[in-house]
């Protein structure tokens, strides 16, 4: 069943959304490979990952009937100023929402932020056997840029990472 942008509440992310975020983050950590994280997080550790979030890499919620189902974020890619431009992008939808259309709407919202804050380079790494995030980060403009092979082992096997990139030209 697919849900209408206009049931949706995009907004940024804040502490009281936090066990949502961490529910929801979990969930990814122990049945998929969405991340490679392969331990649960708490919630010290979730409040102290939002802390690393400012105005510039934000962490946005999406919420029906004041649900938090679904969040993203963009997060420095490196210390170092020169990358202060560049950033990768995170989405993640609560089990019970996935194939509604909420993750595209999220995705969408967070990349016209991302415009509007005048980055210039956003990325993604996205684990083997997700197409649904590529073909995501495709209809958004982002192109592949390459594959890092077996870089990650979970469950039980290695798995490939694809690399996708969206650069703005916003000189």
């Amino acid at each position: 069943m697919h849900i209408e942008p206009t049931e949706i509440a995009i907004r940024p992310a804040s502490i009281v959304d936090i066990a949502a975020i961490t529910e929801i983050y979990n969930e990814a950590v122990i049945n998929g490979v969405a991340t490679f994280d392969t331990e649960v997080k708490s919630i010290e550790n979730r409040i102290e990952w939002l802390k690393q979030h400012d105005a510039t890499h934000p962490v946005l919620v999406a919420c029906i009937n004041n649900e938090v189902v679904a969040w993203a974020s963009l997060s420095r890619w490196s210390d170092r100023s020169a990358y202060d431009g560049t950033v990768e992008v995170s989405v993640y939808v609560h089990q019970n929402h996935r194939a509604k259309g909420i993750g595209s709407y999220l995705f969408e919202n967070l990349i016209h932020l991302a415009h509007n804050l005048g980055l210039h380079y956003l990325m993604s790494r996205i684990s083997q056997g997700n197409e649904t995030s590529v073909r995501l980060h495709e209809r958004n403009g982002f192109k592949k840029v390459g594959i890092m092979h077996e870089v990650g082992y979970k469950f039980g096997q290695y798995l490939d990472v694809t690399i996708m990139e969206k650069v703005f030209n916003n000189y």
